[in-house]
C-alpha cells in the first residue's frame, strides 16, 4: 500500500498537542478508534516504547504490537509494527504554525514481506487506502479535540 499522509490544523501549542499524542494511557479515551492500549515496556514515552493497540477497523476487531523506532521529541515518532508478510509502518509529526497553534501530520504505510500480500495489496490497494485515510482523519480530529480542550 502506497503511503497515506493526512494533515490537520490544531489551535493548541505543540507541547499540547505532543503530550497528548503520545499519552499511550490515555489513548483509548481520547481516540474513539482506539478500542484499548496495553503498554508493555516501563517508562516514559522513546524509541524502544511498545504497547498492544486494539482497534475496530472495517468492522473487524485487530491487535498490533507497535514499537518506537524513532523520536524526535515535541516534533515526531515513528512506529513499527510486524505480522507475518507485512510491515506497517506510521509517523506522527506536530510543527509549530505561525498562529500559535500546531499542524499535526499522520503518516501510515504498509509494505508487503510475502509474494502473496503484494499480491493481495495490488488488488484491494485502493480500498485498502480509503479506509486507512478515513481512520487517520478520524484519529487526528480526536487528537484536536483533546489537545484544544487541555
Amino acid at each position: 500500500m502506497q503511503d497515506v499522509e493526512v494533515r490537520r490544523h490544531v489551535a493548541a501549542p505543540v507541547e499540547r498537542v505532543w503530550a497528548v499524542a503520545t499519552d499511550l494511557a490515555a489513548a483509548p479515551q481520547v481516540i474513539r478508534g482506539i478500542d484499548a492500549v496495553e503498554v508493555l515496556t516501563p517508562g516514559g514515552f522513546g524509541v524502544g516504547t511498545r504497547w498492544r493497540e486494539t482497534r475496530t477497523m472495517l468492522g473487524r476487531s485487530a491487535t498490533e504490537e507497535m514499537t518506537v523506532t524513532a523520536v524526535e521529541p515535541q516534533r515526531s515518532y515513528t512506529t513499527e509494527a510486524v505480522r507475518p508478510g507485512v510491515r506497517y509502518l506510521s509517523t506522527v509529526a506536530v510543527t509549530p504554525a505561525g498562529d500559535g497553534g500546531s499542524d499535526l501530520a499522520m503518516t501510515f504505510g504498509a509494505r508487503p514481506t510475502s509474494t502473496l500480500n503484494r499480491v493481495l495489496g495490488a488488488v484491494t490497494g485502493p480500498l485498502g487506502r480509503r479506509a486507512v485515510t478515513r481512520m487517520l482523519e478520524k484519529d487526528l480530529v480526536d487528537i484536536a479535540a483533546a489537545a484544544e480542550r487541555s
